[in-house]
Formats: structure tokens, C-alpha cells, sequence
């Protein structure tokens, strides 16, 4: 069963501490590659999906991305006075994204490829995930180290360990947000009753993907850019 989500979440609360002096006067988000802001070039992966409801929150300067976002048509969920990492964030944020699954994406990275969230519109079966992450392996992954954060098996099933990186897109159930006593909590908890449920899944993402997390990102994404063939 294949019932595409119509309603987006873009996370953008950050601080970009690992940014440095780049976000002293501005939110990671805002941050350009290549000539534009980071969330532009997320909100470029949402558009041809034509989704009714695409919702950012915010915290660390909001004024500057409300200023940017509201005449774009995004909806805006405000976290305050604390940030409430991944999942918390969403789950303030369901009064605006409304009932069933919803995308996901983190916006401090640069994909080069397929729009990963068509792929995972493609593959998303509700009958058999809680939730389906877009996943990268590290020879297709640049500005990022360490051992991967999921090995994939044959089937999509994932189970923690090292193998492939997550790519920061997802579509993902909701209602077990609803199962989390504190407010502030990481999305990373959702996946681990997910995991005991065996109904986490990953696609592994055929391009190439840039972390732009920290400052060297940037470079590297901008190469990135710039080697992508024309389409």
C-alpha cells in the first residue's frame, strides 16, 4: 500500500554550532551554497511534489526565517522558550502537518541525483513500514566521517551498526511520537521502538550527498553542484 504524504517537515531549529562563525549573525538554514540559502535548496526537493502542507520550525533567530519562509507559503512552528530536538520538534509541529505520514528533511545537505524524496514516495508501503530513511554509503558521501549509523540487509529492513549513513530525508509514521513521556526528544528514539516492531526500513540512495554541517561543507557541496550533470 503506497499512501504518498502530503505534508512535509522541514527541520530548521538548529543552532549550526559545528558552523562556527558562519551562523553567528544568521540560522544554518540561511547559510548559502552556491549563491542561495540551504532551505532553498531543500524547498527545491519539495516542489515538484506539490505537497498542500510544508511546515519549518524554528528557533535560534526565528524573525530571520520567518521573513524568509512565510512568503514562500511555509508554515511555521515556533519552538519556545527551548528547542525540542527531532522528535519533539515534530511532534509540536502535527497540528500543522495533519493526520498520516509525513516527509522529513534536514536542511544542511546538498544531494546530486535523483530527488531523494520521489524515491522514497516511490517505495514508501504503509502496510509494512513505520517508517522509510533514504540512506548513503560513505563512497557517495562527502563531508562526513565516521563508521555509517544502520546496516541495510536485502530486504530494507535496518538495524543499528555501522554501514550506511543517514541522509537526513524520510517519510515516517507519527503515532508513535505520542509514546515519548518527555517533550524534548530526538527522533532516534521513535526509530529504536520502530527497530522492535521490525518496521524500520531504509533505501539507499543511487547519486552522491553532502553533509554541510560545518564550514568545509560548503566547498565541498559547491563542487558537487557544479560536477552534477545538466538535466
Amino acid at each position: 500500500m503506497n499512501c504518498r504524504p502530503q505534508a512535509a517537515m522541514l527541520f530548521a531549529a538548529g543552532f549550526g554550532t559545528r558552523m562556527g562563525a558562519l551562523t553567528r549573525d544568521r540560522p544554518k538554514p540561511l547559510v548559502e551554497v552556491a549563491g542561495r540559502p540551504l532551505i532553498d535548496h531543500a524547498l527545491d526537493l519539495l516542489r515538484p511534489l506539490s505537497l498542500p502542507r510544508v511546515v519549518a520550525n524554528l528557533h535560534y533567530k526565528p524573525d530571520m526565517l520567518r521573513a524568509h519562509l512565510e512568503p514562500l507559503g511555509v508554515a511555521l512552528s515556533l519552538e519556545q522558550p527551548e528547542i525540542l530536538d527531532t522528535g519533539g520538534g515534530l511532534r509540536a509541529a502535527l497540528p500543522l502537518l495533519g493526520p498520516g505520514p509525513v516527509f522529513t528533511l534536514n536542511t544542511d545537505a546538498i544531494w546530486s541525483g535523483p530527488n531523494p524524496l520521489e524515491l522514497l514516495s516511490a517505495a514508501w508501503d504503509e502496510g509494512a513500514m513505520d517508517a522509510l530513511l533514504i540512506c548513503i554509503r560513505p563512497d557517495r558521501a562527502l563531508g562526513h566521517t565516521g563508521a555509517g549509523d544502520f546496516a541495510l540487509g536485502d530486504t530494507g529492513h535496518i538495524t543499528r551498526g555501522p554501514g550506511v549513513i543517514y541522509g537526513g530525508a524520510q517519510i515516517l509514521r507519527t503515532e508513535l511520537l505520542d509514546e515519548i513521556d518527555e517533550d524534548v526528544f530526538s527522533l532516534n528514539r521513535v526509530w529504536d521502538k520502530m527497530l522492535a516492531r521490525n518496521r524500520l526500513f531504509a533505501l539507499e540512495y543511487p547519486g552522491r550527498w553532502c553533509d554541510v554541517g560545518h564550514p568545509d561543507g560548503i566547498a565541498l557541496a559547491e563542487t558537487l553542484l557544479a560536477e552534477a550533470p545538466d538535466v
